[in-house]
């Protein structure tokens, strides 16, 4: 299932999921530092849905409240509001 989501406060301007069966198995990121989020990306291939948001939720970059990290891990609790 592909799932879209905006974040916020962060350089990124689009999150683009594929998940399967509660699994993240691709993640493309419109904007944003490239290298950093392809890493990301690559690393969260492969783990659940709660994985993911457990690793990542919190994280700032900088003096930021957020970071693309953070939001990741925003998008996925939105989407398990949304469809579970």
């Amino acid at each position: 299932m592909e799932y879209r989501y905006s974040p916020k406060g962060v350089c990124s301007q689009e999150l683009i999921f594929d998940i399967q069966d509660g699994i993240v198995t691709d993640l493309k990121v419109i904007g944003g530092c490239s290298g950093n989020l392809q890493g990301i990306s690559s690393l969260i291939k492969g783990l659940t849905v709660d994985e993911v948001i457990e690793r990542l939720r919190g994280i700032k970059c900088g003096f930021k409240p957020t970071s693309c990290p953070d939001q990741i891990s925003k998008a996925l609790e939105e989407y398990k509001q949304k469809v579970c």
